[in-house]
C-alpha cells in the first residue's frame, strides 16, 4: 500500500516533538470518503495538544497525526456514500485528529461542498472557527438586540467570526484585541474595542450579559468581575471552566461538533461577501511545526492555513 506524508506528534512537549513522517495511506471505510488534502487550518488546539495540556480531556495514543479541519478533493468513496462523489471539492472538521496528512479518511457526514467562489485556502479557514463561534455565541441562550457581549481575543479566527455574528444579531459588542488589531476588529462590527496591551478591560466595562472567552488564564479570572448578575461566560480556552465556575455564576464549555448545514450557510455568506474571513498567513506543509509554534507564541490576526500543494484553486 502507498505511503503518504503526515505530521506526527511523537510525544508531548515542544516543537521538536512534531515530525513530518511517512505513514501508511488510509482507506475509506463504510460511510467515509478519502480526501486528497489541499489545505488545512492551523488552530490553537494544535499546540495545546502538543504540549500535553489537554491529555486528560483528550487522551491520545502516540504517535498520532495532528490537525482537525481540512479542504480538498474526494479521491475515493467508501460503501454507503450518498451525497459525495469522486472529484467533489469538500471542506469540514474531521471529527477528531488527523487532518495534517496528504490523504484523510473522513465521515461523509462531516463534510460540506466548497462554494465555487472559494479556493481551498479560504475553505480550510472556515470549518472549526466559524461554526464554533456561532455555536458558542448561542450556547447560553438566544441573543437579543441590545445585549451586551464581551469577546476576549477578538482578532483571531474564532473571535473575528464571533464579533460578526454578535453584531448581526443586534448585540452591543465589546471586544479586546491588541491596539494594532483594533481597526480590524472595528471593521467586523465591534462597537467598543479595548486594547489589552494598553488598558485593563475590567476597569472599562461592566454589566456584561455574555463573555466569549478565547484567552483563558487571568483573562477568564478577571472576566467574572464584569458580568451582570444573570450573565454567563462561554469559554473556548478553559476546558475546566464548569468545575471552576464561582458559586452563583454560569460558566459553560462547548465541545466542537460537526454541523454541515451551519458550515455550508456560513461558507455561502463568506463567498457572497456577507461575512469576512481573514487568512493572514499561508504556510507550506514543511513549515507546519513552526506555524503551530508561532500560534502559541504570537497573538493571532485572522487565520493561519497550511497548504499541501502549490495550487490553491
Amino acid at each position: 500500500m502507498k505511503n503518504i506524508q503526515a505530521l506526527l506528534l511523537t510525544e508531548y512537549g515542544g516543537i521538536n516533538t512534531l515530525k513530518i513522517s511517512s505513514v501508511e495511506s488510509p482507506v475509506a471505510g463504510v460511510g467515509q470518503v478519502l480526501v486528497r488534502v489541499h489545505a488545512a487550518g492551523v488552530n490553537g488546539l494544535d499546540w495545546k495538544i502538543r504540549n500535553g495540556y489537554l491529555r486528560e480531556v483528550f487522551p491520545l495514543q502516540l504517535p498520532t497525526i495532528l490537525g482537525v479541519e481540512l479542504a480538498g478533493v474526494v479521491e475515493e468513496v467508501g460503501a454507503g456514500i450518498t451525497r459525495l462523489s469522486k472529484g467533489d471539492r469538500v471542506m469540514g472538521p474531521i471529527g477528531g485528529l488527523g487532518a495534517y496528512a496528504e490523504l484523510v479518511a473522513v465521515n461523509e457526514a462531516n463534510l460540506s461542498p466548497i462554494p465555487d467562489a472559494l479556493n481551498f485556502v479560504e475553505a480550510a479557514a472556515l470549518p472549526l472557527a466559524s461554526v464554533a463561534a456561532w455555536k458558542r455565541l448561542h450556547l447560553a441562550g438566544p441573543i437579543r438586540s441590545g445585549q451586551r457581549i464581551l469577546i476576549q481575543g477578538a482578532a483571531g479566527g474564532l473571535g473575528g467570526f464571533a464579533v460578526q455574528f454578535a453584531h448581526q444579531a443586534g448585540a452591543v459588542v465589546y471586544a479586546t484585541a491588541l491596539e494594532s488589531h483594533a481597526d480590524y476588529v472595528r471593521s467586523l462590527g465591534a462597537d467598543h474595542v479595548i486594547a489589552y496591551d494598553k488598558e485593563q478591560f475590567e476597569n472599562l466595562v461592566s454589566d456584561i450579559d455574555l463573555v466569549l472567552d478565547y484567552a483563558g488564564g487571568d483573562v477568564l479570572n478577571h472576566s467574572w468581575t464584569v458580568l451582570s448578575e444573570p450573565g454567563a461566560i462561554v469559554s473556548a480556552a478553559s476546558p475546566n471552566i464548569v468545575a471552576s465556575t464561582p458559586a452563583g455564576r454560569r460558566g459553560l464549555w462547548y465541545q466542537n461538533a460537526p454541523d454541515t448545514a451551519r458550515l455550508q450557510a456560513i461558507a455561502e455568506d463568506v463567498a457572497n461577501g456577507r461575512l469576512q474571513s481573514k487568512v493572514t498567513v499561508v504556510e507550506r506543509f514543511d513549515d507546519l511545526p513552526a506555524a503551530i509554534e508561532r500560534h502559541r507564541t504570537q497573538p493571532q490576526l485572522g487565520k493561519t492555513v497550511v497548504t499541501f500543494s502549490d495550487s490553491i484553486i
